[in-house]
């Protein structure tokens, strides 16, 4: 088993307090640049460096915890919470919103998520027992994190074209086309924006890039070959659950912005903070 070998491998060197801290000082490359060039980013960079620092560590206390109990149950109810978060996150992004849109992100990057994160756990890994929280977290984290960036973007694209292109839209249904058919392309457009950005990472690695973790395992003392292996393993399961994500969640969006009646609710559609 690949993912268990590596991942319960042991690196050579443990980091310190030190070289923790001597990498975060890096981020001073950032605020300077921002001060330099008045881009107004310096309270941004702060918050979100403090913030990551502070969610890592706690994260890192709690699945202390979850990987000594051992059980089901957490390791269940954090992937929960994560989802929930990965959710709310995606509609964070988005320039338009509909009712119910906070429901359909959670429930279309679960569904994807977690049943590209089982086949992969139950078929590919087989890890023992199945709800090994050493697999199951990293691999829940790793889809749920790019699932969201997919939704988010497939459904703000969808949102912003269709509004964009009321007017063509409008005139498609007053001649007799069907809902689908006036919006078709708008959702195949977002669709195809939505999976852009695993594509173009999939197409680099390896040649461009070494993917975060293949990095990782090699880091902890992998063979390069099992660390290829399992790379490979985890960006099929991530493009799978993001073109599930993506279309779930344009299917949401499309069933709750159009009626039976194939007429767009335009009232529905509003940008965000109004």
């Amino acid at each position: 088993m690949i993912l268990e070998s590596t991942i319960t491998a042991q690196p050579d060197n443990i980091l310190s307090g030190t070289d923790v801290a001597i990498a975060s000082s890096l981020i001073l490359i950032n605020g300077l640049i921002s001060w330099r060039m008045k881009l107004g980013l310096e309270r941004q960079i702060l918050w979100s460096s403090l913030r990551m620092t502070v969610q890592l560590t706690l994260l890192g206390l709690v699945l202390r915890q979850i990987f000594e109990m051992s059980h089901p149950l957490p390791v269940l109810a954090l992937a929960a919470v994560m989802t929930v978060i990965a959710g709310v996150s995606a509609v964070h992004r988005i320039n338009h919103r509909f009712p119910g849109i906070y429901v359909s992100a959670i429930i279309s990057v679960w569904a994807s998520s977690w049943l590209v994160t089982a086949v992969a756990t139950l078929f590919v890994v087989r890890s023992d027992p199945w709800f090994s929280p050493q697999v199951v977290i990293p691999l829940v984290g790793m889809v749920l994190g790019n699932s969201l960036t997919g939704i988010s973007l497939g459904m703000d694209r969808f949102l912003d074209e269709l509004t964009r292109r009321r007017g063509e839209v409008e005139m498609m249904l007053s001649l007799g086309a069907t809902r689908w058919e006036a919006c078709q392309d708008v959702f195949a457009k977002a669709a195809r924006i939505a999976m852009i950005p695993i594509l173009n990472t999939m197409s680099v690695a390896g040649i461009v890039s070494l993917p975060g973790m293949m990095t990782g395992q090699l880091l902890a003392g992998a063979s390069p070959t099992q660390a290829v292996q399992y790379q490979i393993v985890i960006m099929f399961v991530i493009a799978a659950a993001i073109a599930m994500g993506v279309i779930l969640s344009l299917g949401f969006a499309f069933m709750r912005v159009t009626n039976k009646s194939h007429q767009i609710d335009w009232t529905s559609v509003r940008p965000t903070g109004s």
